[in-house]
């Protein structure tokens, strides 16, 4: 073809305005760079084309030949006149508008209607493929279909499938562009290619698996391809074969450069070398040192009490099975972002040690990461943090077009996708979730767990949800060829069955039957020795703690202020941030010191929430001293309750369900000290503190008991576990014998309450059979919000709803993202002062009827300037914004946190 072509009368990319050089780049040579960067991707020497390759039954240098070409085809859709006319007077030498052509279906979608409904009966006319019969060469555009599937579905979700005509969209002299690109594509990208395999009907099925991972690197590609630090934009017409040796494959090679590198893998020699502070493995830790490796996909289940070591051992396993060639790297969920942080710091001191010289990467994937001080301090951020829509969110064709370039910059710094594409992954399961939802752009995610170890902590810790998600992402990540750990102290039996149940799916083959009822307990399947292993645990951390009732708030209130004049530290936990505030209010009113009074909850603007957090750690971590945990007291909620490594004298909790008040009773003099506090480091000593004592702020568990026994004092609780049942079975179980031994008690415990051979009274039923059917119902929400995977990646496999953002969570109450603003110097500026984040640490999410309420307080003459700074503030797109001001701003307070008014009288003692 000859620089008169149709194709190059086309623009791909338009320069935004007020940037210098050319005003496009021109089509065909956008579609070139994407697939140059495909071809890079694919190199058949790496490990990612080697296992797709290996899972499609091809050979890796076949796999990237077709792929590449798959890729040049994969903006077909900007043929379209309707298109085109996106922008206007860009140069004589591009086709002109045609106004009745209206722009109403995205361009992806367009060119995979122009493949099934022209471009692949014409290539089945037009090219000759040696040895091919006519009939060949149709079965052939048809099965090329998925493929093109694939490519055209580079925004983040597959194509719609549902086409209209195509002659609403397209000129003649369109589809003939079309074509001719294609044809030239052929034979540049194509030349002596055998198309045999493709005529393969397992082929075609095979694919469908695979096909996730694929559609991940078409927009990788596509991401990469469109950053114009890289690819320049050029209007000068030359040969297609000149743009692709000279251009853009050099650019592509340089393009590439922005990816993690994959680090050279070290194999694992000693747990000491891991870690320096291992004197001697724990039993489960020795279990991960030993245990025979398959050479195939596996599944670990780590049971074990609370300080035994659990992470350390899966981290030991995680790294033999990187070592010895079964994964790549290892992406680590957790249930919260603080869970997220405390690890991204714990790892951040050995994950070097996994690998050889060259540096790996190791990224924080949350929602609010941006502002962790210990990610801030390790990468380069962009000025303000993304969310997982903005990329397309909110914006024209012609915006997205313009500023994908800017996003792909923004991204390869900053998203939480990226993270799944590091070496090693730290953040909270709702982003490997987003993996199995029609989220736009999980492809991408899933591509990133591929030949990873998917690394769950606190796996008890979802409700029924979540799980079922889980499972999902199991067998996901099963069928994908991944292997999983799972860590933690409470695990269900039922729940331990179906987790490993999802997985054999994933695997195609039946699950084992459980039948262990130890504890401690390791599970590893599939493992033709043992698939069920109990072991012990190290002396240290086994412990009995005994169980006191307190009937009343009153008793609790005394409980605290004896232990204070004792010179202990304490922590209540709490089941709702409203009674948490109003304890924490109680104790100011009742005068102890604010300054040995801290309250830590999740709805405190951001800024706030790390500068407790800190300081919860600082004040009752591992490292605190005698002095700083003298009479000081902690109100929380269950934010202190999973695996934040915290240690206090004397705890209190409402009542819970069992496995969360093991959990909790795991923050009871959790390391060993002396009688004020101090750490005893020297091996074999013992604690010198009081009699460890867990007390339990609940009503009588009787025989006899009502409807309302958990209310009006306990209502909060019911709001939060509506299981009325299992609230009562735990109270009997854990007040019945007054105290629990660990290990030796959890099995009993956690299967009396969960296992459903337990009766509780009549009364309850109503409400726990309720329960119960929420549990159903949202068991069903995930099966119908989950992506069905097995069938590939198209329009059918799940509710693609531009307009439905798909939970992670379900969440009894909506909330809503609040941004805190100060009146200063004239002018509404963030709640928080940071040179970069200021808007971001100013944010809170509170439900929304309480929001409701806080707008009412809102000063009609603010109301106006709050819409005025949201239109000029591109932070504020998607927040409300809260005015403090004199009228306002007892509707937070920095000790308390949002909302609630703060009493102005409290004395001090």
């Amino acid at each position: 073809m000859t620089e008169t072509a149709g194709y190059y009368s086309y623009w791909g990319k338009a320069k935004p305005e007020g940037e210098s050089g050319p005003a496009y780049h021109l089509l065909p040579y956008h579609c070139l760079d994407v697939a140059a960067v495909g071809y890079c991707l694919l190199d058949p020497e790496h490990d990612r084309c080697r296992q797709l390759a290996r899972q499609l039954q091809v050979e890796p240098a076949w796999l990237r030949d077709f792929f590449v070409f798959c890729l040049a085809l994969h903006d077909l859709g900007k043929f379209a006149r309707a298109f085109q006319g996106l922008k206007e007077n860009m140069s004589d030498d591009l086709v002109k508008p045609k106004p009745r052509m209206r722009y109403d279906q995205r361009h992806d979608s367009l060119g995979f209607w122009l493949w099934i409904r022209s471009t692949a009966q014409d290539i089945a006319k037009n090219l000759s493929i040696t040895d091919f019969s006519a009939k060949e060469m149709d079965t052939l555009s048809k099965y090329m279909e998925p493929w093109l599937e694939i490519v055209t579905g580079h925004h983040g979700q597959p194509p719609i499938k549902q086409a209209r005509r195509l002659e609403d969209y397209f000129q003649p002299e369109d589809k003939q562009a079309a074509l001719e690109f294609v044809q030239v594509s052929f034979s540049l990208l194509l030349d002596s290619f055998d198309f045999r395999p493709l005529l393969d009907k397992a082929l075609k099925k095979r694919l469908q698996a695979v096909s996730w991972q694929l559609a991940g690197l078409a927009v990788l590609a596509d991401w990469l391809g469109s950053n114009r630090d890289y690819f320049e934009y050029s209007d000068r017409r030359m040969p297609l074969e000149e743009y692709w040796r000279q251009i853009a494959l050099s650019n592509a090679e340089k393009a590439m450069r922005v990816l993690p590198e994959q680090a050279e893998i070290e194999a694992f020699s000693d747990i000491k070398y891991l870690f320096d502070f291992v004197d001697e493995p724990t039993p489960l830790q020795r279990y991960a040192i030993e245990v025979q490796l398959n050479q195939s996909p596996q599944l670990f289940i780590l049971e074990d009490v609370t300080g035994a070591g659990k992470t350390e051992a899966a981290l030991v396993l995680a790294q033999r099975l990187v070592g010895e060639g079964l994964a790549n790297g290892i992406y680590i969920a957790l249930p919260t972002m603080a869970t997220a942080n405390a690890m991204y710091q714990r790892l951040g001191k050995v994950y070097r040690k996994f690998y050889r010289a060259n540096n790996p990467s190791l990224i924080l994937a949350h929602g609010a990461r941006d502002l962790s001080a210990g990610f801030k301090q390790s990468v380069i951020l962009p000025e303000q943090p993304l969310q997982d829509d903005d990329y397309l969110k909110g914006q024209s064709e012609d915006e997205q077009e313009q500023t994908a370039s800017a996003f792909c910059n923004a991204w390869l710094a900053d998203s939480r996708k990226k993270a799944l594409l590091a070496d090693i992954g730290v953040g909270t399961l709702d982003q490997a979730l987003l993996a199995v939802l029609p989220a736009r752009h999980q492809s991408l995610r899933l591509l990133g767990l591929n030949h990873k170890i998917l690394l769950v902590d606190e796996v008890h810790a979802y409700d029924s949800y979540m799980q079922k998600l889980l499972g999902a992402l199991l067998e996901a990540h099963a069928r994908q060829g991944g292997s999983v750990i799972l860590l933690s102290a409470t695990l269900p039996q039922t729940m331990r069955e179906e987790l490993v149940k999802a997985f054999h799916r994933g695997l195609d083959t039946e699950a084992p039957k459980l039948i262990s009822v130890e504890y401690p307990l390791v599970t590893h399947t599939p493992d033709e020795i043992a698939i069920e292993k109990a072991l012990d645990t190290r002396d240290e951390v086994k412990r009995k703690v005994h169980v006191e009732r307190l009937a009343s708030e009153m008793a609790v209130l005394q409980r605290i202020r004896k232990s204070v004049e004792a010179g202990q530290c304490v922590c209540w936990i709490r089941n709702t941030v409203k009674e948490a505030r109003r304890s924490y209010q109680d104790l100011l009113a009742e005068g102890l010191y604010p300054s040995k009074l801290s309250l830590f909850h999740s709805r405190f603007a951001m800024c706030d929430r790390q500068r407790i957090e800190d300081q919860t750690l600082n004040w009752f971590g591992k490292d605190s001293t005698a002095a700083d945990r003298k009479g000081r007291v902690l109100i929380a909620t269950q934010v202190v309750e999973q695996s934040l490594d915290l240690d206090f004298d004397v705890l209190l909790s409402d009542l819970a369900p069992i496995d969360l008040i093991i959990q909790r009773a795991g923050r009871l003099q959790r390391h060993v000290r002396d009688v004020q506090g101090n750490r005893l480091m020297e091996k074999g000593a013992k604690d010198q503190r009081e009699t460890a004592v867990l007390y339990l702020y609940s009503p009588e568990p009787l025989a006899d008991v009502g409807e309302d026994w958990l209310r009006p004092d306990h209502a909060g609780t019911l709001a939060v576990y509506r299981h009325a049942g299992q609230l009562w079975l735990t109270a009997k179980k854990l007040l019945e014998a007054s105290a629990f031994a660990m290990p030796e008690d959890a099995r009993r415990l956690i299967e009396g309450v969960y296992s459903g051979n337990e009766s509780y009274p009549e009364s309850l039923e109503n409400l726990s059979w309720n329960a119960e059917g929420d549990d159903a119902c949202k068991k069903s929400m995930a099966d119908l919000n989950a992506l069905k995977l097995s069938k590939g990646y198209t329009y059918a496999s799940g509710d693609w709803d531009e307009e439905t953002r798909i939970p992670t969570r379900l969440s009894e109450q909506e909330t809503v993202s609040v941004a805190l603003a100060v009146w200063q110097e004239a002018k509404l500026k963030p709640y928080a002062s940071h040179p970069t984040y200021a808007w971001a640490l100013s944010t809170v999410k509170v439900p929304e009827y309480e929001w409701k309420k806080a707008l009412e307080a809102i000063p009609k003459e603010l109301k106006e300037t709050i819409e005025a700074l949201k239109a000029e503030t591109k932070a504020l797109r998607w927040f409300e914004v809260f005015p403090l001001t004199e009228t306002t701003a007892n509707l937070y307070n920095n000790s308390t946190g949002f909302i609630g008014e703060i009493p102005t009288n409290v004395g001090n003692v």
